[in-house]
């Protein structure tokens, strides 16, 4: 590893990431913003972010992945573990899995009944 590496903190890591995951979002953003995109193609987009070439579920279960950690580490490290900082982690995991997920579901569905999940 270079000492360049080797300088940069856990947080810019994080804060580098973040900036890029925010870029490609944006990239999505301006695609779906495209004036040629039909039923169909926005049902498949639709799809690609509930499930990639992950088995475990895409995007939106990559989110729900984070957070979770995210979770895991509150409850080894909050005061009193008394889950005020991991249970709101935990909610709003299963939120994005459950409540998001389905929802992009049902939306790539009416749009494109008959569209196959990629």
């Amino acid at each position: 590893m270079t000492a360049a590496a080797q300088a940069r903190t856990r947080l810019e890591r994080i804060r580098a990431s973040a900036g890029i995951a925010q870029l490609a979002l944006q990239q999505i953003q301006d695609d779906l913003g495209a004036g040629d995109v039909d039923q169909a193609e926005l049902a498949a987009i639709l799809r690609e972010l509930i499930q990639d070439t992950d088995p475990l579920g895409g995007f939106i279960a990559a989110v729900a992945q984070l957070l979770t950690a995210a979770a895991s580490r509150a409850e080894q490290i909050e005061p009193d573990r008394d889950g005020d900082a991991s249970c709101p982690l935990h909610e709003a995991a299963a939120l994005i899995t459950d409540n998001a997920g389905q929802r992009l579901i049902w939306a790539a569905q009416a749009l494109d009944p008959q569209g196959d999940f990629v």
